[in-house]
């Protein structure tokens, strides 16, 4: 077996001829052979965008409230093991190590995806560690993604939109028919969407699951210098905005708080301040100190981009907004320029070295003639760029995908 956690991860992304491969029925043998049925509570997350944001919000308050919380979510930035956490702390490359060594053993003849191992190899550890309660992020869709392998004692989905169409549909209604197949009978659905396509509804009812809907079953209201929270059965006012920026997290606060009532947890009022409060995601428009102001933002699809051009407005900028872009070639580039358009005056585009990169030609297809555009072969050669010429007036928003907000943390962890 591998000797590494590098090793390790070289291995599972070897092992399966596709990167992404919908489907339960592979690994369900393997984690029969591991006697993986957790005991403790699962809450999974789905949602086109959002799904971190909620995941970090009630991994903190919980975490605030005295549990110990196992955390799984993906993609990472920097290190593996962001995906990982257990009582706040990433695991370690040894105890990730294990993991693997674990589901590698049931494995058999299965062949896994990179993100089937991993999800595997996280309950395990959870497990092991004996968390008090896990929460899972979804990593595509839903109904067929590897972490609804794992029945969710309460199942949240944050917001659905146009992405990932090739394997979801191209509707809303196709899309939300496959985030909703998270939901289980008997269990609480929390469906943080206003406009929520219909079948996720008709699903809801079809296997009767307790659905609660944003605007309808809970909901909330801002007010200058807080927010209020009004749920089913429980009402909060004069709660802390969250740490992270943006109008639209008070709908990822709210799903989250109404999943923590849907399951009776003890959550003092304290713990959901303090956890909104100090809460950290990076990559979520994620300020950098110093001049000129630096914003990563992992936006990948237009909805996304358009709460990061709100984003933008509500932060008033003296200079021109530069901004460093890279997308994968299968996202809606498109739309993405189309959002984000109005927002920034130049454009420094990249291309990805990652699988389904989009390379300078595609994007050079996406904008009008009419931006101001200029190609560089990495992230690196666009930042030194706009460091060299930026003012102190200036700001540089990096975003468009992971791997762009990644190369970039990369360069200024060095």
């Amino acid at each position: 077996m591998p000797d590494s956690l590098a090793s390790w991860l070289d291995y599972i992304e070897r092992i399966h001829p596709k990167t992404i491969e919908m489907g339960l029925d592979r690994l369900e043998p393997v984690r029969r052979r591991m006697g993986l049925y957790p005991e403790f509570p699962i809450v999974t997350v789905a949602g086109t965008n959002g799904k971190g944001s909620t995941c970090a919000m009630l991994e903190a308050i919980l975490r605030q409230a005295g549990y110990k919380v196992g955390c799984y979510t993906s993609p990472h930035l920097v290190r593996f093991n962001e995906r990982i956490r257990i009582a706040g702390v990433e695991a370690e490359d040894e105890a990730i190590a294990m993991a693997f060594s674990k589901v590698e053993q049931a494995r058999e003849d299965a062949s896994l995806t990179y993100f089937e191992f991993s999800t595997l190899a996280a309950v395990a550890l959870f497990a092991s560690e004996k968390v008090d309660i896990a929460i899972l992020e979804v990593g595509l869709g839903g109904r067929l993604d590897a972490v609804n392998l794992f029945d969710a004692d309460c199942a949240v989905i944050t917001g659905i939109d146009y992405d990932h169409m090739g394997y979801l549909g191209n509707t809303r209604d196709e899309i939300g028919f496959e985030k909703a197949g998270i939901f289980r009978k008997g269990k609480p659905a929390i469906c943080a969407d206003f406009d929520a396509p219909q079948s996720v509804l008709n699903h809801a009812q079809e296997i009767g699951a307790g659905l609660l809907r944003i605007g309808a079953d809970f909901g909330f209201s801002r007010d200058e210098d807080s927010w209020s929270y009004r749920g089913p059965e429980i009402s909060r006012r004069h709660l802390p905005f969250p740490a992270l920026r943006g109008a639209f997290q008070l709908s990822n606060a709210s799903a989250a708080l109404a999943a923590l009532d849907a399951l009776n947890l003890d959550v003092g009022e304290d713990a959901i301040a303090e956890g909104l409060s100090n809460l950290k995601l990076p990559g979520r428009f994620q300020i950098l100190p110093g001049n000129p102001v630096v914003v990563l933002d992992v936006a990948h699809n237009p909805q996304a981009a358009g709460m990061l051009a709100a984003n933008l407005h509500d932060m008033p900028c003296n200079g021109k907004t530069i901004a460093i872009f890279g997308m994968l070639a299968d996202k809606d580039i498109e739309g993405v320029v189309s959002e984000m358009q109005a927002s920034i005056d130049e454009w420094l585009i990249v291309g990805l070295n990652a699988p389904r990169g989009a390379d300078i030609e595609r994007l050079r297809h996406a904008f009008p003639d009419r931006c101001a555009v200029k190609a560089f072969p990495s992230v690196e050669e666009a930042r030194d760029h706009a460091c060299a010429t930026a003012s102190e007036n200036d700001r540089i928003i990096v975003f468009g995908s992971f791997y762009t907000v990644a190369d970039f943390t990369r360069l200024n962890t060095l």
